[in-house]
């Protein structure tokens, strides 16, 4: 009895931990490799200042979880259809419920700190585009930064000086990220 208790433990353990971590579904980098990625991110300019200051962020170093006052750019579209668009906000405000950030065409840009259609996550803010009702309601069809391999989200990147202004970006005619002149 004690052999069969032992093996049913053993197995619910594996698969407990299995679907944990497929459950998480967030690109997870071992450090050489977050490295690695922030490289193959930077935008390319001339200008040191933007080099040095100007980062891409990957959803494992969760971000927003902290106010930092620092500015971020969001590059997202809110249908497969449409094209990129780049938006710039400061994170100056403790997201305690859900915090627009824009809106486009019925569709938001948000921060919250749980998202009760595809991530129970208390702990960490979630950035997400999330399709507006007519009658201000929020549908559950939504798009999640965490996640792998979503069509919504291009990149996001963090302005890391407080003291010099940050770089206005745009999107070249092949939703390349740049410097504007």
């Amino acid at each position: 009895m004690k052999k069969i208790l032992n093996i049913l433990w053993s197995i619910t353990l594996i698969g407990t931990s299995t679907t944990s971590l497929v459950a998480c579904n967030t690109p997870q980098y071992i450090e050489d490799e977050l490295k690695t990625e922030k490289e193959k991110h930077k935008i390319d300019t001339k200008n040191q200042t933007i080099r040095d200051n100007l980062e891409w962020i990957s959803p494992q170093e969760k971000s927003f979880n902290n106010v930092d006052n620092k500015y971020y750019y969001v590059v997202w579209r809110e249908n497969k259809n449409v094209k990129l668009v780049i938006t710039k906000f400061k994170n100056d405000k403790k997201v305690d419920d859900l915090i627009k950030i824009t809106n486009i065409n019925n569709w938001s840009l948000c921060l919250n700190k749980d998202v009760p259609y595809d991530i129970k996550d208390n702990k960490n803010i979630i950035l997400f585009i999330v399709e507006d009702e007519k009658q201000g309601k929020i549908k559950q069809n939504n798009h999640i930064w965490q996640k792998i391999n979503d069509d919504y989200f291009k990149s996001v990147y963090r302005w890391n000086s407080l003291d010099k202004p940050e770089p206005d970006l745009v999107l070249d005619d092949k939703d390349n990220i740049k410097v504007k002149d």
